[in-house]
């Protein structure tokens, strides 16, 4: 009933598979056992990791078959400094056997297609992993490698039949076909699910890569420096039609550049290695396991439903005044001047002013920005000590730069909101303030470690702008307004 063979897989088929042979890195194994050793391992990881969690998650909820479509997930949440002393080490000693078993036997499942075992690094990649699931639970068994420059052995494929032989027409067809996924699956993952996560920015930019320099290679084995090429040019044309189909703006195209052009570069050199003329059988069975993974990356997250975390920004500086001084400016300050970072040039949002109606706990203050008021409650009056905001209002972070009067993708709307802040006034000797500003605040864009980087850097930005002009008013020798 199993399918398991001895490194050289044309020689003698084994009647069955052992488990223990789960953990040896010889043999070659079938798409069935693959499937069947698969779903066994993953419903005794779950149950295990229902027992050692106590079949609570982080956030309260019972552990869901879900919960493992997330990036990471049980580790990435619970092997962190108040976890780690108990179910953090716990759950990380339960996953290892599993990784060690999934490693060995994708990489016996890849050696049964004659695929190249370099591909099982993508087990261990959020996202990218559903990918490389697919690939090696369709890809067909190949006994014997056939040489790279071996006639085809069976009929040419649809993909074939429709692209160019030349060199230009294939890269071209390449192109076209990876930014069409893209465009449609953008839509799909953001207008449609409202979802900004490893899929979107990971996996896509993979898939885009992949199928560019897979179709380039569908006639002629092409090199990975043209495959690279190709599947570069697919992303920057698909980010240039994100524009002109007003579907994303300049700056987030920007920001994203860094994670989605590297991960199209190492889709490409898959796409390359497993190109249909390099790899004779089984070119539609992988075309299926592309796009299947499209909808699995983006749908995972959200059957998962993972809460955003909340995430912390403080800034400070040194007032040549007396907390009592700096406290008026703090409450509510007079119009900022126009700002000469480029950042803010570039369209972010940035503060002009603050409102105060009313004084003490349950005033409202308003932070008016360039896009908007945040609209923050008070919660906390120590005059003048501390000032301690809710929000509960937030206004567009950005204006996107454009070449239409008005774009507006679903990020500008509660992907990156503040939830609270506060201005603490620390007195320090010879009559001097210490000033600190403080955000509390979500976004749920994944891979939030990537995204954080971003959205800490202009807050930090946000608060020193503000900060420096309260310091320059405290400071200035005119009366307290």
């Amino acid at each position: 009933m199993a399918c398991l063979r001895p490194h050289n897989a044309f020689l003698k088929l084994h009647p069955t598979m052992k488990p223990s042979q789960l953990w040896s890195l010889h043999g070659a194994v079938c798409r069935r056992d693959y499937l069947l050793w698969g779903a066994i391992l993953f419903g005794i990881k779950w149950n295990l990791d229902r027992f050692a969690l106590g079949a609570v998650g982080p956030d309260g909820r019972e552990i869901s078959v879900f919960d493992y479509l997330q990036a990471g997930f049980p580790a990435s949440d619970w092997l962190v400094p108040e976890r780690v002393p108990g179910a953090g080490w716990l759950v990380l000693l339960i996953a290892l056997p599993f990784l060690v078993a999934g490693v060995t036997l994708t990489v016996a499942r890849l050696r049964d297609a004659s695929l190249p075992a370099a591909l099982v690094v993508l087990f261990v990649i959020p996202v990218l992993k559903w990918f490389l699931f697919l690939v090696a639970a369709t890809a067909p068994t190949r006994l014997r490698p056939e040489a790279p420059t071996s006639p085809p052995a069976a009929q040419p494929s649809w993909l074939q039949g429709i692209c160019p032989r030349s060199r230009l027409g294939s890269a071209l067809a390449g192109v076209a076909m990876a930014c069409a996924l893209l465009w449609g699956a953008t839509l799909l993952g953001t207008q449609g699910l409202g979802q900004y996560g490893w899929g979107l920015f990971l996996g896509l930019p993979f898939v885009a890569g992949f199928f560019a320099a897979f179709t380039y290679g569908v006639h002629e084995v092409r090199n990975a420096g043209e495959c690279v090429v190709v599947g570069i040019l697919a992303v920057l044309v698909a980010a240039l039609g994100f524009v002109i189909f007003a579907i994303e703006g300049v700056i987030c195209i920007v920001m994203a550049a860094p994670l989605a052009v590297p991960l199209a570069i190492v889709g490409a050199l898959v796409g390359e290695k497993v190109s249909p003329a390099r790899w004779r059988q089984g070119t539609n069975q992988m075309l299926c396991a592309g796009l299947l993974a499209v909808p699995l990356m983006l749908t995972g997250e959200r059957l998962a439903d993972a809460p955003a975390p909340l995430l912390e920004v403080k800034s400070s500086l040194d007032v040549a005044a007396p907390p009592e001084r700096v406290w008026s400016h703090v409450v509510a300050f007079t119009e900022l001047p126009a700002p000469t970072e480029l950042l803010f040039r570039l369209g972010i949002a940035y503060p002009l002013r603050a409102e105060m109606f009313g004084s003490g706990p349950g005033a409202v203050r308003h932070c008016v920005f360039s896009t908007g008021p945040f609209v923050e409650p008070i919660e906390v009056w120590d005059e003048p000590r501390l000032l301690r905001f809710g929000v509960t209002k937030n206004p567009p972070p950005m204006e996107e730069w454009t070449p239409y009067e008005h774009v507006h993708p679903p990020h500008l709307e509660g992907f990156l909101a503040s939830e609270r802040g506060q201005f603490q006034l620390i007195p320090l000797p010879d009559g001097r303030t210490r000033l600190e500003g403080m955000t509390w605040y979500r976004h749920n864009m994944w891979p939030v470690a990537y995204w954080q980087t971003w959205s800490d850097y202009i807050i930090h930005r946000i608060h020193l702008r503000v900060l420096q002009h309260i310091k320059m008013r405290a400071e200035s020798p005119s009366k307290t307004p």
